[in-house]
């Protein structure tokens, strides 16, 4: 019988709740809502327990505190989309509730569960029930009831799974949209497979699949100039300590070279620099807490047969006023944004959900008073706002949640108005915007009384499937026809990787007949699963 874990049992029970996770992670995906190409709620979760597994395994400790402040850090920099920032705060209350612990009886887990679901429901804005939320919070509240009279641990594990599975099992009662799906909660199941492989981790009973290599973090070097570079050696580590300031050490860290990306919190923190004295860096950053991860690259040393013939100029950072970060996918609507004047691109969206680490690395490449950050989708909101909580910035985030409405903020910005009206304004002009997207349903489902069928043509607009057909021009005149009131002046299609001009010239000449008092524009977006994407105002 185990009565207590320790560090071993803790840091095994955190790889094996990933690899359930990792497993399973495509049946996750699946339980998507809507029938779209978009279920990533597995991949995100996935993507976030690999980044705090990356973290553990790398903790030498012996302390049980120690393992869970790595399985907190490493997964609040790897966080990606709403299911993984919710789990990434689970983990952050869960380390708090075991300071100054040594082992771990069944209770010391029942309140530490205990204390990640109040953190987790804290950090979001309007807690939705029927969600991970609920399965969390419901489990940890069975699992102190059940520490009460349980000490042995894999009993106890296995009610409170129980417990969450019950739960998971009553989500769509709670939210009408998982009943007419016809699925449970995304999130909540992944969350009980990330207790079930911890489960496993004691009882022998683990997954099958092997472990699975965990993404690294790294930083690129698009512009350098190899030919005339001033610092040399381009040197990577991280420091683990108890107390680091960031703001302190940024600020010892510029006189030393350029490039410099210092990221974190108190307890860990990622540094990369280009300098030319990498042994005092990491002589300065030993005082701070000690070192792992370091790689030293002596850049002249490994471009030295490259020409250099055409060098580029290097370009300084100017601080400016303002600086804008975004996210999107397709090669057309990324030039759309830059024209625009966004300062960093972020290639992401649906299906592929930037981490809290990507926009901090963003962030760091723009000088600029005030920066703007515009999500352009619901599900990459809370990581924004996440990476706004850790960086030293002064930071605004928007929070857009289509590509129409992150282009309808940046025209609604001016230079000539304060932070406060430009923010208020911005967040104006997102409302004004009416979203339409034509994409294809990847399941059999039923949606409001509607069956479809897996390859439909789906037309959605306003969160909800409008149309369905089998025709893509056919979907798309139906869903603008519901979308579309007298009272709309302009209509802008978006056309996808998928779709060929004279298509989209084709289906703009309709609009124009069919809404002439509209002004139809075009432009090619080149984005990946939605044919089209309309912007109605």
């Amino acid at each position: 019988m185990i009565e207590y874990i320790d560090e071993q049992h803790l840091k095994s029970m955190i790889i094996e709740g990933a690899n359930s996770l990792e497993k399973n992670k495509q049946m996750i995906n699946s339980l998507n809502v809507f029938p779209v190409p978009d279920g990533d709620t597995g991949t995100n979760m996935s993507l976030t327990m690999q980044s705090a597994v990356k973290e553990v395994k790398k903790c030498t400790s012996t302390s049980i505190e120690d393992i869970a402040n790595a399985l907190a850090n490493g997964s609040l920099m790897g966080a990606r989309g709403n299911s993984g920032v919710i789990l990434s705060q689970l983990f952050r209350g869960f380390a708090k509730g075991i300071k100054g612990k040594s082992k771990l009886s069944s209770m010391d887990i029942a309140k530490a569960l205990k204390s990640g679901s109040d953190t987790a429901y804290k950090a979001v804005m309007k807690p939705v029930e029927g969600t991970i939320l609920t399965v969390a919070r419901e489990s940890a509240d069975k699992a102190i009831e059940i520490a009460k009279k349980e000490k042995n641990i894999v009993v106890f594990l296995e009610k409170v799974i129980q417990q969450a599975d019950e739960t998971l099992n009553r989500t769509p009662e709670m939210l009408k949209v998982l009943k007419d799906a016809g699925v449970v909660d995304s999130g909540g199941k992944g969350l009980v497979y990330i207790y079930i492989g911890a489960l496993g981790a004691l009882t022998g009973n683990i997954s099958t699949t092997d472990d699975y290599e965990v993404v690294k973090a790294t930083v690129e070097h698009e512009d350098d100039n190899i030919g005339d570079i001033q610092f040399a050696y381009c040197t990577e580590f991280i420091i683990n300590s108890r107390n680091a300031n960031l703001d302190s050490l940024k600020s010892i860290f510029t006189s030393y070279g350029d490039s410099l990306l210092v990221v974190g919190n108190e307890n860990l923190v990622k540094v990369h620099i280009h300098t030319n004295n990498p042994g005092e860096v990491l002589e300065h950053s030993l005082k701070v807490g000690y070192l792992s991860d370091i790689k030293i690259d002596n850049m002249k040393l490994q471009h030295r047969h490259e020409s250099i013939n055409e060098q580029q100029q290097v370009k300084p950072k100017i601080k400016k006023k303002y600086g804008m970060v975004t996210v999107t996918m397709g090669d057309g609507l990324t030039k759309i944004f830059k024209d625009f004047g966004v300062d960093h691109v972020i290639e992401g969206g649906q299906t592929m959900n930037p981490s809290t680490e990507d926009f901090i690395k963003a962030l760091e490449e723009i000088e600029a008073d005030i920066i703007y950050i515009l999500p352009n989708n619901s599900n990459i909101i809370m990581a924004a706002n996440q990476a706004k909580s850790i960086s030293s910035k002064n930071i605004i985030v928007i929070p857009t949640k289509t590509v129409p409405q992150g282009i309808a903020a940046l025209l609604a910005f001016n230079m000539e108005l304060t932070t406060d009206e430009n923010e208020a304004e911005m967040n104006d002009a997102i409302k004004q915007v009416i979203t339409g997207q034509i994409t294809y349903a990847v399941r059999d489902t039923s949606y409001n009384d509607v069956e479809i069928s897996m390859g439909d043509i789906l037309g959605i607009g306003n969160s909800e499937i409008k149309s369905v057909g089998k025709n893509i021009r056919d979907v798309s005149m139906e869903l603008l026809s519901k979308l579309v009131t007298d009272d709309h002046e302009m209509i802008t299609l978006f056309y996808g990787e998928e779709i060929k001009e004279e298509e989209a010239n084709s289906l703009k000449s309709e609009l124009e007949k069919l809404y002439p008092e509209c002004d139809i524009e075009m432009y090619y977006g080149g984005q990946p699963l939605y044919y089209y994407i309309f912007s109605i105002e």
